[in-house]
């Protein structure tokens, strides 16, 4: 009965498609998955503009929001604008306090803004910036998904990223995070499930922990807290 399914969207990671969910298996009976694709930012647009548009893609009421490393931080400024039955990130911070050094350290001294974005569209130098450390099994594992090279949108991205100002996380958020995450460590993160052996890019390889966890967490009394 359609009444009673629970609709759920999907955020991709930077400059990531949606095809990075395409492991996720839930019981079409309970669930219909919706996924978003990144719109392209307006000249200097803010964060939360830029959220309120993606947020108005989004047609249904009561919906899981659910973002992956920096779609979770646009998903949280995201559920600023709707009416969320649960709001779940992976792979991602809930707070600019639980950015790693090298990202405090970039904005602090706008090094971010000397990322050459429009030298480095290759498929190769643009996963190595989307996922981090490197190396080359993981790197061929993701490449494919990525599909956004827009310059201005990565220009953007990159920026608000590493600028992300929240101070105190969402009410009621659920964080999913693996403990091997190399982009952003676990040692930062707080009050988090953590996913034994997941990396950064774990919504890829570790699709059977998420297939057989989210519908608890999702429809559990205590999202799975």
């Amino acid at each position: 009965m359609s009444h009673n399914i629970t609709h759920i969207y999907f955020v991709p990671g930077l400059a990531a498609n949606k095809e990075i969910f395409k492991n996720i298996r839930l019981s079409d009976e309970i669930f219909k998955m919706h996924y978003l694709e990144w719109l392209l930012p307006e000249e200097k647009e803010s964060l939360t503009s830029y959220a309120k548009r993606m947020a108005n893609c989004v047609e249904h009421e009561n919906i899981v929001l659910i973002g992956v490393s920096f779609g979770g931080v646009v998903a949280q400024e995201m559920s600023l604008f709707l009416n969320l039955k649960k709001l779940i990130i992976i792979s991602s911070v809930k707070t600019k306090h639980e950015l790693p050094l090298r990202l405090v350290l970039a904005r602090k001294t706008l090094a971010y803004k000397l990322i050459p974005t429009r030298l480095v569209l290759s498929a190769t130098d643009l996963t190595k910036f989307a996922i981090g450390p490197k190396t080359k099994k993981r790197l061929q594992i993701y490449q494919e998904y990525l599909s956004v090279r827009d310059a201005h949108y990565l220009d953007w991205a990159i920026e608000n990223m590493v600028c992300w100002d929240r101070e105190i996380a969402v009410a009621g958020i659920t964080h999913i995070h693996g403990d091997k995450d190399m982009v952003f460590p676990i040692e930062k993160i707080k009050e988090c499930i953590v996913v034994k052996g997941g990396t950064h890019i774990m919504i890829l390889n570790k699709f059977n922990w998420f297939n057989k966890n989210l519908p608890t967490l999702i429809l559990g009394e205590n999202g799975g807290r």
